[in-house]
């Protein structure tokens, strides 16, 4: 048996994403002259609520459990279980102390439990799901049906689930990734009427989708059904969203992302995407990282959303600042690291798939 090289590429991302959400907004750092381990031996929380201790539970149930994934075969049942539980806990011993520098935050030692439960509820799953993960077993059967061999596939595999991520963010237009004024400038520009966002909504979703569409391509195995695969994703895609804004704003906002642009964008995307799957190989990377660089643009041109305008201006982040925070800063930096990853890709001159 082998090791999963995604389980292993996802423990690391998943590793850097829990920090930025712990240590968020990275401002002001300043040394208060006390340990930063002090938090350890003060007293208990004095206001607790149910929302922050399953927060601090659940966030740590995917370490825990990709933890174990990350180290089968090698470590496997209690030595497995061990190593991810104490290593879950020595990772929010760091980070804790970390937020004692920045004044926004405030550590806790009860937050340090909660977080170690929830690795050892993530490593008991893990365990559970070992044999699934096992070469042979029905997810390394559809991984390696369903998509190329090799690492760089599995480094592909991950970036398509930090896009599917990236739609949890409300404030992010259908697809539009890159948006640099986030962490750079606060978004602004002149108001324009709404047909004039519509049509550069329209633009950046579909470009953004065919992009993905061809990188699903890449990635597919030969002769396997690529336009097949795209839908589903597509389908997880408005899913998430949906549901991103079902939880984050009120539930008659349920389909405020669907606009008049996204509409637009939704179908020209869809059709040159599964037009274009068909290209040779070379012809779909360069396409996909040519539509990338144009809808990064263009999302950093944008003007104001006049569609959801106030809808935002009410949006109440509360308890999902943090969380917001992580899908902006992945909704960032993903068209970026996919078009390092499509360089990388026509860099290793494979014979044309699918």
């Amino acid at each position: 048996m082998r090791a999963s090289p995604v389980a292993r590429v996802l423990l690391g991302v998943y590793v850097l994403l829990v920090a930025y959400a712990s240590l968020y907004p990275l401002q002001g750092w300043r040394d208060h002259g006390l340990s930063p381990f002090a938090y350890l031996d003060a007293s208990w929380p004095r206001y607790v609520t149910a929302f922050d201790v399953a927060v601090n539970v659940l966030g740590y149930v995917p370490y825990g459990f990709l933890c174990v994934a990350a180290l089968h075969p090698r470590l496997r049942g209690a030595p497995a279980f061990a190593a991810a539980t104490a290593s879950g806990l020595v990772l929010s011993l760091v980070l804790e102390a970390a937020q004692s520098f920045l004044p926004a935050r405030v550590e806790a030692n009860l937050d340090v439990l909660c977080n170690l439960a929830g690795a050892a509820a993530g490593a008991a799953l893990g365990l559970g799901f070992a044999p699934r993960l096992r070469e042979g077993g029905p997810l390394q059967r559809a991984r390696a049906s369903l998509f190329a061999p090799g690492a760089d596939t599995d480094l592909g595999l991950v970036l398509i689930g930090l896009w599917l991520f990236t739609q949890l963010n409300p404030a992010m237009l259908l697809f539009g990734a890159g948006d640099l004024r986030d962490l750079l400038v606060p978004p602004g520009g002149q108001p324009r009427a709404p047909t004039f966002f519509a049509s550069i909504e329209a633009i950046t979703a579909a470009a953004n989708l065919a992009a993905v569409g061809l990188l699903v391509s890449c990635l597919a195995a030969p002769g396997q059904p690529v336009r097949r695969t795209f839908l589903a994703l597509l389908l997880a895609a408005l899913a998430i969203k949906t549901a991103a804004f079902a939880i984050l704003m009120r539930a008659e906002n349920v389909l405020a992302w669907l606009t008049p642009g996204a509409q637009q964008g939704l179908v020209v995307g869809l059709a040159a995407a599964l037009a274009a799957v068909s290209l040779p190989r070379v012809v779909r990377l360069a396409a996909a990282a040519m539509l990338l660089m144009a809808a990064t643009v263009l999302v950093n041109l944008a003007p104001p959303n006049p569609y959801l305008a106030a809808t935002l201006k009410v949006w109440q982040q509360g308890h999902f600042l943090n969380f917001n925070g992580l899908t902006r800063l992945v909704s960032v930096v993903w068209p970026l690291a996919a078009l390092g990853y499509l360089i990388l890709l026509a860099a290793r001159r494979r014979e044309p798939v699918g």
